[in-house]
């Protein structure tokens, strides 16, 4: 069945449109990644969607799509971290890259993916270029203890495709909610993800449970996967799609407040991260608790 009648059915508003079942959110996902539908038809599906919303079954059949057509990253014999970075930094220095070092630290392959989706902001390969690390420029195994950067292009080019049409129409649409949610690898995995309203908690921890994902799932800082280094947040973690509560958080502000600096250029929070490395600066609590929740999830996957 064509694109255009899957149009007709998530296309009515929110009151009219149907939604649909899993196995056809995965062939409409398929035809876009693929590449076989016109332009106009899919600026109607992003529309579409982003009127509709998805749900969480379709976000099911959408990332199966997407992981059938992947370039997957080799299973280790460790679960592989994986640190979706698709915001950057807007008024807080990005710290994903710090929470990555943290871990691959402690003895775990870690993976960040990503995609500029506004020139304004300070990205994670700005910060990891500033530390001395380029991105991959091919997929391979990533050992125990290695942090590796891989841009959404190199996973799946049809799913950078579909992020792009933001810069046309000035709309998120459904690849954003999926970079959040995907496992690209071919064997275990936990993937740390974010929210930034709490209803995308409820449907986020959904799709995880569909998905049968091993993944840690928080109120991350300005769309990043790592902790508010100012609060601690809600920690949910969820164990081959079972739920597993991991941290209560705490309501407001920290009363011990770490030492950010002022600015977030790259160079910047490079030398901030170097300086935490070093124990030269404590590790924000909040990090430090994020990454004490992630190792638990990676003995457990």
């Amino acid at each position: 069945m064509g694109i255009s009648q899957y149009i007709k059915e998530i296309g009515r508003g929110q009151r009219g449109a149907r939604p649909l079942e899993r196995a056809q959110a995965s062939d409409l996902m398929g035809q876009v990644l693929d590449g076989t539908v016109s332009d106009l038809e899919l600026g109607a599906f992003c529309l579409a969607m982003r009127i509709k919303g998805e749900t969480p079954e379709e976000m099911a059949g959408f990332l199966d799509a997407a992981h059938s057509r992947m370039r997957l990253f080799p299973a280790g014999p460790r679960p592989l971290v994986v640190l979706p970075s698709y915001n950057g930094a807007r008024r807080l220095p990005v710290l994903t890259p710090l929470l990555a070092l943290l871990l691959a630290r402690r003895g775990l392959p870690v993976l960040i993916h990503g995609s500029a989706s506004e020139d304004s902001r300070v990205t994670v390969p700005q910060v990891l270029e500033a530390l001395g690390q380029a991105g991959l420029g091919e997929v391979r195994p990533i050992a125990n203890g290695e942090l590796a950067y891989a841009p959404l292009a190199l996973l799946s080019p049809g799913l950078k495709r579909l992020l792009d049409v933001r810069r046309v129409v000035g709309l998120r649409n459904s690849g954003h909610s999926m970079v959040k949610l995907m496992n690209p690898c071919a064997g275990r995995a936990v993937i740390v993800s974010s929210y930034t309203h709490r209803d995308y908690a409820e449907s986020m921890s959904a799709v995880f449970q569909l998905m049968g994902s091993t993944a840690l799932l928080l109120r991350g800082t300005e769309g990043e996967a790592v902790a508010d280094a100012r609060r601690l947040p809600q920690m949910d973690g969820f164990i081959r799609g079972n739920h597993v509560a991991l941290e209560e958080g705490k309501k407001g502000t920290l009363t011990d407040l770490p030492d950010l600096p002022r600015e977030i250029d790259a160079m910047t929070t490079a030398a901030y991260i170097r300086d935490v490395l070093d124990e030269r600066r404590p590790v924000p609590t909040s990090v430090r608790q994020q990454v004490e929740h992630i190792l638990h999830l990676a003995d457990a996957a």
